[in-house]
């Protein structure tokens, strides 16, 4: 009788006891158990049919292992998708089972008495470690072997392969097996390179794999150096762009980090003042620039947002000597933040207490006004604060107009008159909103009430005065009380003021 219909006879004894085909587990459980009381008598039965199978030389001594290598068969035809192991255990399938197949290949009693029904053994694919698995070169009967795709090392025992007369197809191709003498083996002239590419069997795969090793640790080596480039350039594009070349920053735009670096995380001794609108900060940028930062705090609608966003684009654009010059701004969730260049030493009511003489205090009206004529001119939606506490002083004693804000709706009469209590202001010394009850009109009240006729009452006592500076003085008050006179149908442009004072400071 034909081998491969001796072996079902021995596998279908098996099926009345109930074996499981599936669970590695439930094969380790059978494998505990011993062999059935009527087993041996069964072998012997079997033997006598076809005594070419391969337990039949160990019967009489190997009972236990002969048992426990067809319980394995039963499992092993199951596993690997034979279409009836019930008639036919043809080949063993284990490709892409890494769990699976190391534990078939343990059983070496499995192997010793391979059936010899199986025709294919398919291991790949499993990243196997270790030496060759020898004893599935028991199976001398096969067709074919892949033990390809995996990590097998060592020594491949070729001179056992010439056992296998009948195989017509072997790939052991990717695994790391040492060099050995195979082209000197007749037998695996019937097979071609593809068999054995990169399977370490010949001099050229170590070759091969060093370059191929040397290859991939350079291109990982240029990726990781890419990538970390990358990423510190996308890093320092978004959280400190002051840090890129000029010529990559985006203009005006600071991030929060950048802020926190200038002005050492926002920290008090940089903290300028605190109010209701928010904190101003000191600082200095990476170039040495000092800057002031204007920084409120906590969540507003988009719309806020886009309504900020677009004044801070406008302010950026002012350029004129008496205005302070705004470098950029911030537009974060929870904080936004106006950067200004901080060119100021003081303000013009901190200045007026060290009594400046009257040359200079005309030279900050003549600023003040030029100022007001660049914004009337190009820029007349920006609005502005002439109060002599918002107003600074450089070192060359230049005005700076300091608190801007777009979309001001503040009316050209309305600018007149904040400029004519500036003016008054600078030819006084006073405070309107300080010194007097009834605040700018009390402070107008008590100007008029001088003048003309007492006008040194009301001029800072601590000037002092030739006939033409005093000439000047009372010219000066002349145009301060043109602007605030509100009862005036038509109070003076800002074109006239900024003739009248020309003439003012050329006066002989």
């Amino acid at each position: 009788m034909a081998p491969h219909s001796v072996i079902p006879l021995a596998l279908s004894f098996f099926v009345s006891l109930s074996i499981n085909p599936t669970l590695p587990s439930s094969l380790i459980n059978e494998l505990n158990q011993p062999p059935p009381p009527d087993f041996r008598a069964i072998i012997a039965n079997n033997c006598l049919k076809d005594p070419s199978l391969r337990y039949c030389n160990s019967a009489a001594t190997d009972i236990t292992n002969i048992y426990k290598s067809i319980v394995v068969a039963r499992h092993l035809c199951t596993e690997s998708n034979n279409s009836d192991c019930n008639v036919s255990f043809t080949k063993i399938d284990l490709r892409f089972r890494p769990k699976v197949a190391p534990l078939y290949l343990s059983f070496a009693f499995f192997w010793k008495y391979c059936p010899l029904s199986v025709l294919s053994i398919d291991l790949s694919n499993n990243s196997l470690e270790g030496p060759f698995p020898s004893d599935v070169l028991h199976c001398t009967q096969i067709h074919s072997l892949d033990i390809s795709l995996n990590k097998l090392d060592g020594t491949v025992p070729l001179e056992n392969f010439t056992l296998l007369s009948n195989l017509s197809f072997l790939n052991l191709s990717c695994n790391h097996f040492s060099e050995g003498n195979i082209e000197e083996i007749a037998f695996f002239e019937r097979f071609n390179s593809s068999s054995f590419l990169h399977s370490g069997l010949f001099p050229s795969d170590h070759h091969y794999g060093f370059k191929v090793t040397t290859t991939i640790l350079l291109l990982i080596g240029v990726l990781v150096s890419v990538v970390s480039v990358v990423g510190c350039f996308g890093w320092v594009f978004v959280r400190r762009p002051d840090l890129l070349p000029s010529f990559l920053r985006r203009s005006h735009k600071f991030t929060v980090a950048m802020l926190k670096k200038v002005t050492d995380g926002f920290s008090e001794d940089n903290l300028v003042s605190r109010g209701e609108r928010g904190e101003i900060y000191k600082g200095r940028l990476r170039d040495g620039l000092e800057v002031e930062i204007k920084v409120q705090r906590g969540r507003i609608s988009a719309e806020s947002h886009r309504v900020f966003d677009e004044e801070c684009r406008v302010l950026v654009q002012l350029r004129h000597k008496n205005l302070v010059k705004v470098l950029g701004w911030c537009d974060q969730r929870e904080l936004r933040a106006v950067v200004m260049e901080r060119m100021w030493v003081c303000s013009v009511e901190g200045w007026l207490l060290g009594s400046p003489p009257w040359k200079q205090r005309l030279k900050v009206s003549m600023g003040v006004v030029e100022a007001m004529c660049y914004l009337q001119e190009q820029w007349p939606s920006i609005g502005y604060d002439l109060r002599t506490r918002n107003v600074m002083m450089t070192e060359d004693s230049e005005p700076l107009l300091l608190k801007l804000k777009f979309g001001d709706q503040s009316t050209q009469s309305r600018n007149i008159y904040k400029f004519g209590l500036f003016l008054l202001g600078l030819v006084t010394n006073k405070h309107p909103h300080e010194a007097f009850e009834g605040g700018e009109i009390g402070f107008l009240d008590w100007v008029s009430m001088h003048y003309p006729g007492h006008e040194k009452k009301v001029i800072d006592e601590k000037m002092k005065l030739t006939s033409t500076t005093y000439k000047q003085i009372k010219q000066t008050i002349d145009i301060g009380l043109a602007c605030t006179d509100l009862s005036a149908g038509h109070p003076p442009t800002i074109s006239h003021i900024y003739s009248s004072l020309h003439k003012v400071v050329h006066l002989l």
